[in-house]
């Protein structure tokens, strides 16, 4: 993420590469208008600059400002009072990705509010990202816009916004980092080390089961997807607890760090995405992180299940059945089916440690895309779990969307000659897999988080670049937030 500056001196008067702008389209066809510039106003209706969200105008900069030049934002209203906060966050989000190979960038917001300010600041740390670490240099990679600098009219103000942001910007990198790692370089055990590392300088304390452990403490669902693999499963539990913490949360984050389908192998095509079918587990190691850098007053203890499903000459075969967590038997009908077993397994160590909220998060089902397309994720639960995720996903401009546990779906998972079989009918496959885990949750208050659609992307927009998308992280961590208020 970029370094990030807090300054109070005039927009004109700082001296970077480009300047940021918002443009807005100007009441009563007025032409464009940038707040408190007009003459940069006339310069954008000059070359029929667009004011719609997100469009961007570069132009030369204008007599008596110091950067190089000027890159106007459109923000897709007339008057900046009218803008959502997560529009400023695209808009300043899709400027900064566009600057990838820019060492210093200003960003300017005449007139705005606190919350937008914040918001256009978060949207810009975010969109400068870039994952650069396996290209060499005759493929010319553009690294991330380097330092970003933004005027504020108070700066403790915006100080406050920029160590928000920063942190945010740092834990989403932190996602997109992990889940854009090359699945042969990150497996189970490459994955719990990695998550050591990144706690190493943190009040978190880091426990990491191996094969051994995890069969002699009965988690049959890790142990069952795991075993097709040359490279074995584990289960990391982290744990940070402040103390004043005003309460406890436990997350649980599937991390299955390839994704064949084992013996029910997926097609051929597509098939390199997953590589990010471990974006729940970083998903919940970088909320946590993010809660300890923000020294948040609550109690997190996180649980990150991880599992490479192979075709080997050990994987498990469907018609097997296996023994969970907390002692059900699970018949397995579909291999492919194996997010939910590795997280049934954890969802009975996080149900354990009796928190106020549980929250998994995990790509989990292809339905969920079907359902919810590509950028909204679908939450499930019981009532409470489902509207601190919402009311959290409200704050942080992430889209969520509630799905029902219909009470007819839950007959289909009944198994053959097990207590459960691992999958229902093909009809309302994400809520049937939500059943599923329900199973493995007792009476704790709880969230089940979908993000298969959203969590990886072929197509960039606003602040997300092609890859992981790191969507969620903010959500989760806005909900630790809530908790330690």
């Amino acid at each position: 993420m970029p370094e990030l500056i807090v300054t109070t001196a005039a927009p004109t008067d700082v001296d970077a590469d480009v300047l940021l702008l918002p443009l807005l389209a100007g009441a009563d066809d007025a032409g464009p208008l940038v707040p408190q510039m007009p003459e940069l106003g006339a310069l954008a209706a000059a070359v029929d600059a667009s004011t719609d969200a997100g469009e961007l105008t570069r132009l030369p900069a204008a007599e008596g400002v110091r950067a190089r030049s000027v890159l106007l934002v459109g923000v897709g209203a007339e008057a900046l009072d009218e803008v959502d906060p997560e529009d400023l966050r695209m808009a300043f989000g899709a400027a900064t990705r566009s600057l990838a190979g820019t060492d210093h960038a200003a960003l300017a917001l005449p007139g705005a509010s606190d919350e937008q300010r914040a918001a256009a600041l978060e949207g810009a740390a975010l969109g400068a990202y870039a994952f650069t670490a396996h290209r060499t240099e005759a493929s010319s990679p553009k690294t991330a816009l380097a330092t970003l600098t933004v005027i504020a009219s108070d700066e403790a103000a915006g100080k406050s916004a920029a160590e928000r942001a920063g942190v945010l910007a740092d834990v989403v990198a932190i996602t997109r980092d992990l889940v854009n790692t090359p699945p042969n370089l990150l497996y189970p055990d490459a994955f719990a080390a990695r998550a050591q590392e990144l706690t190493a300088d943190l009040p978190i304390e880091v426990t990491v089961l191996d094969e051994k452990q995890l069969a002699e403490g009965g988690y049959g669902g890790i142990v069952g997807v795991g075993q097709g693999s040359t490279r074995p499963p584990r289960l990391v539990r982290l744990s940070y607890a402040p103390a004043n913490s005003h309460g406890s949360v436990a997350l649980v984050g599937k991390g299955i760090t390839f994704d064949t389908g084992g013996i029910s192998l997926k097609p051929a095509k597509g098939m390199d995405d997953m590589t990010s079918d471990m974006s729940g587990a970083a998903t919940v190691l970088a909320a946590t992180i993010g809660a300890a850098k923000l020294g948040l007053d609550v109690t997190v203890t996180t649980f990150l299940a991880l599992a490479e499903n192979m075709p080997g000459g050990g994987a498990q075969r469907p018609g097997d059945v296996v023994t969970m967590r907390n002692g059900t038997t699970v018949e397995v009908l579909n291999t492919d089916a194996e997010g939910r077993m590795v997280m049934a397994d954890a969802l009975v160590d996080a149900a354990a440690t009796e928190p106020d909220l549980l929250i998994d998060v995990a790509t989990l089902t292809g339905a969920a895309v079907v359902a919810l397309g590509t950028r909204t994720a679908g939450v499930m639960g019981t009532e409470g779990g489902r509207e601190s995720v919402l009311a959290a996903a409200d704050a942080s401009g992430e889209p969520f969307w509630p799905l029902p546990f219909p009470k007819e779906l839950r007959k289909d998972l009944n198994g053959r000659v097990a207590d459960l079989s691992n999958i229902g009918d093909r009809p309302g496959g994400a809520l049937s897999a939500g059943i599923f885990l329900r199973e493995f949750v007792g009476e704790t208050e709880w969230a089940h988080i979908d993000i298969a659609g959203p969590a990886f992307t072929a197509k960039p927009w606003g602040y997300t670049s092609v890859g992981a998308t790191g969507m969620s992280v903010r959500t989760v961590l806005a909900v630790l937030e809530q908790r330690a208020r």
